[in-house]
């Protein structure tokens, strides 16, 4: 364990000295990288640290043990040796888990899309208890949220919403949220009290900057119009949204959320580039699927996930057969439990591809 992780301690220093470097700094994606390797390094070599601490503990206790002259400090010795003996196996199964190869990906901020599908006005209602859902969830974890585009239903919810969400290892926290999510229920729009069944599609796209993807212009389109819903008479009137298509993918985005023109081209751009990016980035996953199978696939959004049954109080995750019965604390954002099976199976399925000791 040790010598394994000395080569961690051997990086960790040589990245240290490099993102002090005035050439690394200048160079903004080498910088950003080298930032992301120093924190998870940075995890690492205190994991490294608490380990060599229980390993002294253990020496320091055999040798009272040893000697024995001292019965209130064999007591002593006896508790710091159970106690360390204890810690080591959960800390080297941390430890494991910390030694796999990260996504680079997953620190990225994201883009959330949830799209109404079957099931008419309900299905508009229930993408907005989605949408609430995750703003809530993301105000919890101390994220931040901000609307992009919206498209409004007809008797409440959306159509579609867009917004983007900012914080700390955003997409390696929300990516096995995307796909089809189901819900059973009684819609209000039902006068004989029969269950309906409607359907959510989520899609998460890690947000790209720049230095991803390359969009030249000239492939661009760029529309200018007048935003529609609530916002006042300066946003309804004058053309400050923007809808921006890539022409060789027709890739369209769009926002509407702000009052600025140049605003909302900004956000539109951002919404494009982690469309294309993800385009790119599900193409590499769908290669990765045919070298393993995994049953927690961010890259399939036409699987059914998730199913929310309110009759019963119970949300089902189809893909690990999770069974929460808290429908409330659910849809108020308490999905901590989902999202924390299922990156237990991903990272037990990425335990058994690397061969980490």
């Amino acid at each position: 364990m040790l010598d394994r992780l000395q080569y961690v301690k051997q990086r960790f220093d040589e990245v240290s000295d490099l993102i002090i470097q005035p050439d690394i700094i200048a160079d903004q994606k080498r910088y950003v990288q080298l930032n992301k390797e120093y924190k998870d390094l940075k995890a690492l070599v205190d994991k490294r640290e608490e380990y060599i601490t229980l390993d002294a503990n253990i020496q320091e206790a055999q040798e009272i043990l040893a000697d024995g002259s001292d019965a209130e400090m064999v007591e002593m010795a006896k508790m710091q040796m159970e106690e360390a003996k204890e810690r080591i196996p959960e800390l080297e199964e941390e430890i494991k888990f910390m030694l796999i190869p990260k996504d680079p990906e997953d620190a990225k901020n994201v883009m959330v899309e949830i799209r109404a599908g079957t099931g008419g006005d309900e299905a508009s209602i229930f993408a907005g208890d989605l949408f609430r859902m995750y703003t809530k969830y993301c105000e919890a974890r101390g994220w931040r949220t901000s609307v992009v585009d919206v498209s409004e239903g007809t008797s409440g919810g959306f159509k579609e919403v867009i917004f983007e969400v900012t914080g700390e290892d955003v997409y390696g926290t929300l990516k096995f949220e995307a796909g089809v999510h189901r819900v059973q229920r009684v819609p209000q729009t039902e006068t004989q009290g029969r269950v309906h069944t409607s359907a959510a599609t989520v899609m998460v796209l890690p947000e790209a900057e720049e230095f991803d993807v390359q969009i030249d212009m000239n492939d661009v389109r760029v529309d200018f119009f007048c935003s529609s819903g609530p916002g006042g008479q300066s946003v309804n009137t004058t053309k400050s949204a923007v809808r921006l298509t890539h022409i060789p993918t027709g890739l369209v985005a769009q926002c509407q959320d702000q009052k600025s023109q140049h605003k909302n081209k900004d956000k539109a751009f951002i919404v494009l580039r982690s469309r294309l990016y993800e385009k790119e980035l599900a193409i590499k996953q769908a290669e990765d699927a045919v070298k393993r199978t995994s049953q927690v696939s961010s890259g399939d959004r036409s699987a059914k996930i998730r199913t929310y049954n309110y009759s019963q109080g119970r949300v089902t995750d189809h893909r690990i057969g999770l069974d929460v019965f808290d429908m409330d604390g659910v849809m108020n954002g308490k999905i901590q439990k989902f999202i924390d099976e299922l990156q237990l199976v991903n990272n037990t399925e990425k335990l058994k591809e690397h061969d980490v000791f």
